[in-house]
């Protein structure tokens, strides 16, 4: 029962865990696709598509610039990287490579989106989340969110590291006609017969005096 019990522990963290990684990795793929490419997008000519990014970036400016946290080289280069940075970190995370420190990357912006939003909130202000580049009244249900997300994102980077240190030996299957057949063998080896001649069967035959 105990085995079973760690066995059903370790399939929940890991149900968790890529959970996380799923809904996070395209969550975050997503805001850094729509800062980018929305509300304006013309793909072609190439001017065109820079006019179009260069418009979305400056609006995104804007939406950063509106919580008065930052200094206004502090906004652009927030602005024009974290686009960028939430793309990549989204795609590292749904290909699941190196993910204990992708993960602790995305918790720790989760926790600086999280700070942001419910400062904001507090203090009234009447603003714009700016989290997907669309108007998007900050509300409390934009703190819950964030609050949510940031929970999964912590779950997610604790069972990252918890996952490879776990035992492998520790977590079994509970298979009850593998355990009725060893318990089966244990009777007939605990059991071959009775007297001497059980004995006889477990430890062999006897030597010497004993044997004659």
């Amino acid at each position: 029962m105990a085995r079973l019990r760690v066995a059903e522990l370790a399939v929940d963290e890991r149900g968790t865990f890529d959970l996380g990684r799923l809904v996070l990795g395209g969550i975050f793929l997503y805001a850094g696709y729509a800062k980018l490419f929305l509300p304006n997008f013309v793909p072609w000519p190439l001017f065109a598509l820079r006019f179009s990014l260069s418009t979305n970036l400056s609006n995104f400016a804007v939406q950063v610039e509106s919580y008065n946290l930052l200094s206004p080289g502090g906004v652009s280069f927030v602005a024009h990287t974290l686009p960028f940075a939430e793309i990549l970190l989204g795609l590292l995370l749904l290909t699941g490579w190196q993910l204990r420190i992708w993960a602790s990357c995305i918790t720790l912006i989760m926790v600086g989106f999280l700070g942001a939003v419910s400062r904001a909130y507090l203090l009234h202000m009447n603003i714009n989340c700016g989290c997907f580049a669309t108007p998007e009244l900050l509300t409390g249900m934009t703190v819950a969110r964030d609050a949510a997300l940031t929970a999964l994102a912590l779950l997610m980077t604790i069972f990252s590291f918890i996952e490879p240190r776990r035992p492998q030996g520790r977590v079994v299957a509970h298979d009850p006609g593998a355990a009725l057949e060893r318990h089966a063998g244990n009777v007939l080896t605990r059991t071959p017969g009775r007297g001497s001649d059980g004995l006889r069967s477990r430890h062999g035959p006897r030597s010497g005096a004993l044997g004659a």
